[in-house]
């Protein structure tokens, strides 16, 4: 990602974090970016575009650092405290990038909808590891899905009010 691309995004992270998708106008973003409008279509065709990007990339980052942590643990357990880990490593490295999500998965536009998928996708993720942990006798018996939702909403909830 070249230095223009890379301000692009990480102004557009921010305003979007701080002030919502929806009261942030591509003028802002040009403007604290210090670009013509033609730059940034340039590398962006539109705000929608640079929001998709953001949390395609951010959701990315997570989902394959939990794939590479999680493979190198050998009992459920610790595949699911490699989970906290990587949680809290983003949360407070990328704190931006979960705002965002968040803030998007109420309404039914498309990035609302969007976002709401890539949140069950991730619960998926953990579901999975609890249903085989449940399985192999490691992790007590309940409902996977319960289990997961549980654990992913707590802790993102807790980390929101200590913050």
């Amino acid at each position: 990602m070249n230095k223009t691309k890379r301000k692009i995004f990480e102004t557009s992270m921010e305003l979007f974090a701080k002030k919502g998708y929806d009261a942030t106008s591509i003028e802002e973003i040009t403007s604290i970016v210090g670009v013509a409008k033609g730059t940034l279509y340039y590398h962006f065709s539109s705000k929608e575009e640079i929001f998709n990007f953001l949390v395609e990339e951010g959701m990315k980052l997570l989902k394959n650092s939990i794939e590479i942590k999680t493979q190198k643990e050998n009992s459920y357990i610790n595949k699911l405290k490699a989970i906290i880990l990587i949680q809290i490593k983003v949360i407070v490295k990328y704190e931006n990038i979960i705002t965002i999500v968040l803030s998007q998965i109420w309404g039914n536009e498309p990035r609302n909808l969007k976002c709401k998928g890539y949140v069950f996708e991730y619960i998926k993720t953990i579901e999975k590891i609890v249903k085989e942990g449940i399985e192999k006798g490691e992790i007590m018996n309940g409902d996977p899905e319960i289990m997961a939702s549980r654990a992913i909403w707590t802790y993102l909830f807790k980390s929101c009010i200590q913050t």
